[in-house]
């Protein structure tokens, strides 16, 4: 089920749209002050008997290693507002991307 909405939200660019809605709101409410960015990703992590609607696994998760644990899935990595703790940005990836690959693309490119 989880996998199924994001692929909903995908297929239709909802999550990008829903994110900037909410952005703009606090923008206009004066909520972000846009003065730096906190970077951080999360494992999102799936059984590794996941399947796709064409009974094959999904090619976007993949398998990571995180200390001595080994996960499946996918990574959310997340830009946030350092003085408000407000969420700017989130990015999806397999599970095996670096941190590092998506830091740039989460600062809003207003950063003092």
């Amino acid at each position: 089920t989880i996998l199924r909405f994001r692929h909903l939200l995908e297929t239709h660019k909802l999550a990008e749209q829903i994110l900037k809605t909410v952005t703009d709101l606090l923008e206009r409410k004066k909520l972000l002050l846009r003065t730096g960015t906190i970077v951080d990703a999360t494992l999102i992590a799936a059984p590794s008997s996941t399947k796709n609607s064409t009974k094959s696994r999904d090619p976007e998760m993949h398998q990571t290693k995180k200390g001595n644990q080994w996960y499946f899935g996918m990574k959310a990595h997340i830009g946030v507002d350092a003085d408000s703790g407000l969420v700017h940005t989130v990015r999806g990836t397999s599970a095996n991307v670096n941190d590092v690959v998506e830091a740039n693309s989460l600062l809003h490119g207003k950063e003092v």
